[in-house]
């Protein structure tokens, strides 16, 4: 059966190709469902053979001179493309970007406490946008932020890489730490070989207690 009919139904996308009495070259030039080269054909006669075979006739290169068709299972076909595309996206890593702002006074009370949320968010696996705010003339002691920027990288060096290095950009300067690969715990494998009661214990050490969320982007 033909996927879509030009009788009815919902209108092809235009980022779709054209298939079946929706191609309006009058010739083009065949391919089989084998992928076989079968010639010239005009397209009416091009429709009866993929017709015979209950397959479509799917314009793959619109620009050719002539148009090249391939004979197909147009619905088979979308439906293996679709699973491929989901599968893709399934490997894909997604890497959040956190921000947290730092002002160049900053008390070490505020900067532990910010310092902890860097630490959270690096742990989860999401790189740090580490920002330091100037005001007015602070600008002039522009030093201060690119000490306290060099502090927290010491700071979190066991767990976190530089990705781009302190830089002045208006009256911000950036920096942008990237969590480093965790390497696999040694003894793991024994703990998911032990004995039933063993595990139990393990799952319950590892039970985060939810904490309370606390905002990152306050200036101060």
């Amino acid at each position: 059966m033909r996927a879509a009919d030009s009788g009815g139904g919902t209108p092809i996308s235009t980022t779709e190709p054209r298939i079946n009495e929706r191609i309006r070259a009058p010739r083009c030039r065949l391919i089989g469902a084998e992928g076989e080269q079968l010639g010239i054909f005009n397209v009416s006669d091009a429709l009866r053979v993929a017709d015979d075979q209950a397959l479509d006739l799917v314009e793959i290169a619109p620009t050719a001179d002539p148009p090249v068709c391939r004979i197909m299972d147009y619905s088979k076909f979308k439906y293996e493309q679709a699973m491929k595309a989901k599968k893709a996206r399934k490997h894909q890593t997604t890497v959040q970007i956190k921000e947290i702002k730092f002002r160049p006074k900053i008390d070490k009370h505020d900067y532990e406490t910010k310092k902890r949320h860097v630490i959270r968010f690096l742990e989860s696996g999401a790189k740090v946008k580490v920002t330091i705010m100037f005001r007015g003339r602070e600008m002039v002691h522009a030093e201060r932020g690119l000490v306290i920027l060099e502090r927290l990288a010491e700071d979190v060096k066991d767990m976190s890489i530089v990705e781009s290095q302190p830089k002045l950009e208006g009256r911000n300067m950036l920096m942008l730490l990237a969590p480093v690969k965790k390497e696999p715990v040694k003894g793991e494998k024994a703990a998911v070989e032990a004995p039933d009661d063993a595990k139990t214990e393990v799952e319950a050490a590892d039970v985060e207690v939810p904490e309370t969320e606390v905002k990152t982007t306050d200036a101060e």
